[in-house]
């Protein structure tokens, strides 16, 4: 992914919490005829040092968990916020006309070796870690063990594991660094009357004095 140095954000914990936050993530993968992108929910492990370990699971009829050589990374995107940034935001626009579109956008890319198990205890808990997770903001929380345990227990037969340690963690905030503190205090207010309030608050916290 090219980072210009601006947007490069390299604090592993902020990486870490987009991951949390946006677990549906796009994994890519080699197979004989190229590459292959899957979008699979993955449930990240902060323990694993420096970049933590990521772990899944996909059907066991996805090729992906065969095809992909064991001797290649597998690459993994997270997609944050993103907003389409209207030139005529700018508070320059009206000085010189020297504006052009642009898109803001947040993302977390991560590169780690594949490796799959097909072992029962580990598929079960990994279903429960990311049910938990995904769970956690409903006032029922729904769990695993509400399934009758015989369906549970057919349903192991039919996907396998994945666990990604992750070697590589990289992360792009492209959210108007490059611009005057009078054209982001605008697209801060462009954003926020369009109802876009995550990414206008993005924009803020990443100016770069900090000043809007």
């Amino acid at each position: 992914m090219y980072i210009p140095k601006q947007f490069e954000e390299t604090d592993v914990e902020v990486l870490h919490e987009l991951i949390r936050i946006k677990p549906l993530a796009t994994l890519v993968t080699l197979n004989a005829g190229g590459i292959e992108a899957n979008p699979i929910p993955l449930i990240l492990s902060a323990e694993t040092k420096p970049y933590g370990t990521l772990s899944g699971h996909v059907a066991r009829s996805n090729p992906l968990w065969q095809d992909h050589p064991a001797d290649a990374d597998v690459l993994v995107i997270f997609h944050g916020s993103e907003s389409y940034i209207t030139p005529s935001w700018y508070a320059s626009k009206a000085e010189s006309g020297k504006v052009v579109p642009t898109w803001n956008y947040v993302s977390v890319q991560a590169k780690g070796r594949l490796r799959v198990t097909h072992e029962p205890d580990w598929i079960l808990s990994q279903l429960e870690s990311l049910t938990a997770h995904n769970e956690a903001g409903f006032e029922h929380p729904w769990t695993v063990a509400d399934a009758p345990h015989e369906f549970t227990r057919k349903l192991l037969d039919v996907i396998v594991g994945i666990e990604i340690e992750i070697t590589e963690l990289k992360g792009k905030w492209k959210v108007s660094q490059n611009r005057s503190d009078q054209d982001r205090a605008s697209v801060v207010g462009g954003l926020t009357s369009t109802g876009q309030p995550e990414m206008a608050a993005l924009v803020k916290r990443c100016a770069k004095d900090g000043a809007i």
